[in-house]
């Protein structure tokens, strides 16, 4: 067996920074709260729900995750963020629309507590939005010390030992790095010179990691993936994971792709169109905005069915990705699917699929795990990109030169046995049935 780590015991208090307290982190702090009431169960949480199997089958050895590492308890967790448009997170849950009100209510208080700090925001990146809540400054250097100094009032004013931050704002329009990302020094210069390569998220990230705080992107922005974030995040000591929240659409990309691969069937195209009518759907709107999203989006199929290797197979597939704004449909997306694959003989067969899924409902858990899985990385000395916690993103990081991992059942694997190994015990490799 491998000599476990030596993890730090999560002492004292975790709070959860969300730059962005809209409907995915308003859903994410009433969760939990509602968890720690006994009101509702943490449902899509693998940090409180999954069981992890170690050993032998034989063995019958399978702990929930949160009885076999040491993570943070729910009772210890405090939530905080920014938001440019909304005052508290109660004010966001009921405008996003997500919870009914029956839910809301015996939260009430203690969302209505969580108040959000101004955010740094520029509509120039989110064209579809008008930010009423939000920092000015001289210059992207002082909005940064602004953001620095919220963090640690927040720790202070909370009493946190720990902090971990998850983005769970918009996707701003699409980018391409520039000299300005380069390295620590190129980026530090262009926060000072006002550079207008320099995104909000940037300079959330640039805050996060300087003030030693673990940062997770829920969005297709180009943020932590960049040559300046890597080598800060390294020289800080400080865990990154990301990026854009597998929920919805490619959560079912990724689970249907394998086994069409795993059964040797080919696949000519697969079309995918969504309809959603929140905060999200109006931002992707914009062209722009999708363009991000539809980057992230686009990247699943081909590391999970390696058309070099099976050229025959899936070397010729049309990949279609679209997203329709549709205010009646609020959080509430739906994602069509049309598969077309061909098998025996090259005869063609068709899958249809209609998603009626609750996006932020979905993306809620994320939220929380990422938060205590990066808090629990911290803890064990790790830092840089985090690629065990590739199963939560639709665009997921990978270290070194290979490609990152798609496929949903190898990201589960490589997740539970990167636990096991932190505590000393042998990887699975066959099978997670316990």
């Amino acid at each position: 067996m491998p000599a476990p780590l030596d993890i730090t015991p999560p002492t004292g208090r975790l709070g959860i920074l969300t730059p962005g307290m809209g409907a995915v982190a308003s859903t994410a702090y009433a969760g939990v709260l509602a968890s720690r009431k006994g009101l509702a169960a943490p449902v899509g949480s693998l940090t409180q729900m999954a069981h992890i199997r170690l050993g032998a089958r034989e063995d019958a050895r399978n702990p929930l995750i949160r009885e076999f590492v040491p993570l943070a308890g729910l009772d210890d967790v405090v939530f905080g963020g920014w938001d440019p448009i909304s005052p508290n997170a109660l004010e966001a849950a009921r405008t996003c629309g997500v919870l009914d009100e029956r839910d809301l209510a015996p939260l009430s208080g203690e969302l209505e507590g969580i108040n959000a700090m101004s955010a740094v925001f520029d509509q120039r990146w989110v064209k579809k939005l008008d930010g009423v809540r939000v920092k000015t400054g001289e210059s992207k250097w002082d909005l940064v010390q602004q953001l620095i100094a919220d963090i640690e009032t927040f720790r202070t004013e909370n009493e946190c030992d720990r902090l971990v931050m998850v983005w769970c704002g918009s996707t701003e329009a699409y980018q391409e790095p520039t000299e300005v990302h380069e390295t620590v020094e190129a980026f530090e210069a262009g926060l000072r010179a006002d550079d207008p390569n320099i995104s909000p998220s940037q300079i959330y990230v640039y805050a996060a990691l300087t003030s030693g705080v673990p940062f997770a992107n829920g969005a297709p922005n180009l943020s932590i993936d960049l040559p300046c974030m890597e080598q800060l995040a390294i020289e800080r000591g400080v865990p990154v994971t990301g990026k854009d929240f597998k929920t919805g659409q490619t959560l079912m990309k990724t689970i249907l792709a394998p086994g069409f691969k795993a059964r040797m069937l080919g696949m000519r195209g697969w079309y995918s169109t969504n309809i959603l009518g929140n905060r999200d759907g109006e931002v992707l709107d914009d062209p722009e905005n999708f363009k991000t999203k539809e980057v992230s989006k686009l990247g699943v199929l081909d590391t999970i069915l390696q058309p070099e290797v099976y050229p025959d197979l899936y070397g010729n597939i049309d990949h279609v990705v679209r997203i329709n704004y549709y205010p009646p449909r609020g959080d509430n997306k739906e994602g069509w699917d049309a598969i077309d694959i061909f098998g025996w003989m090259n005869y063609p067969m068709q899958i249809k699929v209609d998603f009626m899924c609750r996006d932020s409902i979905l993306a809620a858990p994320i939220v929380l795990d990422l938060a205590l899985f990066l808090d629990l990385a911290q803890r064990a000395g790790q830092s840089g990109v985090q690629e065990w916690l590739s199963f939560y993103w639709k665009a997921p990081q990978a270290t070194g030169d290979v490609p990152p991992e798609h496929d949903i059942f190898i990201q589960q694997t490589k997740l539970k046995n990167t636990l096991r190994e932190w505590m000393g015990e042998d990887p699975v490799t066959h099978s997670e049935a316990g």
